[in-house]
């Protein structure tokens, strides 16, 4: 498996937790992602962007950093082609750090990634250090969730065949709508296992960290 982080602009805690999660992974900056390089510790390969976000300092600071550099008017995010890029470099596995906070609209457009490329049998999730979110394509599994952290099912499409287990308010073979909070704000029991038969959502995870 190959294992790539791409480093998105947003806060980022960092937690053990993330810390062993970005472990062996090879490293691509978005743009002003690459300020949450030097609090990692990690040294990107590669910096893509238009960088109409990133200081002087930072562009002084990660100068040796080979760049791909896009035009402002494009029609992709610079999140987007980094992680473009990752796939063509073979990954197989993606860490999205940060990309949690700041605009909405770019916030919704990484958790579209997360349902799009799950759907495309990517294993990838999003992770602010604190929150994760994963997208939902099939089956999910958190075997290392413990009792009483906060897990939501959030719908992006009505939702048919849900069923969650190892949670305070299980579902079994449940339809959800677009729309409601049915599944929001659940919690861990144990070993917790989510399976959807039509739809596409995302698990978003809260671990004691």
């Amino acid at each position: 498996m190959s294992k790539y982080a791409i480093l998105l602009s947003g806060p980022v805690a960092k937690t053990p937790r993330l810390v062993r999660q970005l472990s062996n992974a090879r490293v691509i900056a978005a743009d002003a992602g690459m300020l949450h390089a030097e609090p990692l510790k990690l040294s990107p390969e590669l910096w893509v962007g238009d960088f109409d976000s990133t200081p002087q300092f930072l562009a002084d600071q990660w100068h040796n950093v080979p760049r791909q550099t896009h035009p402002v008017d494009k029609d992709a995010s610079d999140g987007e082609l980094a992680i473009s890029e990752a796939l063509r470099r073979g990954a197989t596995s993606l860490i999205l750090v940060g990309g949690m906070g700041g605009q909405l609209d770019h916030v919704l457009a990484h958790v579209g990634f997360l349902v799009t490329l799950a759907d495309r049998g990517v294993d990838v999730m999003m992770t602010s250090g604190t929150e994760e979110a994963y997208g939902l394509a099939g089956e999910f599994h958190l075997p290392q969730a413990k009792t009483g952290e906060r897990i939501s099912v959030m719908p992006f499409t009505n939702l048919i065949g849900l069923t969650i287990t190892g949670v305070k308010y299980p579902l079994t073979n449940a339809n959800v709508k677009l729309g409601t909070a049915q599944t929001l704000a659940n919690v861990a029991t144990g070993k917790v296992h989510i399976s959807l038969t039509v739809g596409k959502a995302v698990v978003v995870y809260y671990p004691n960290v």
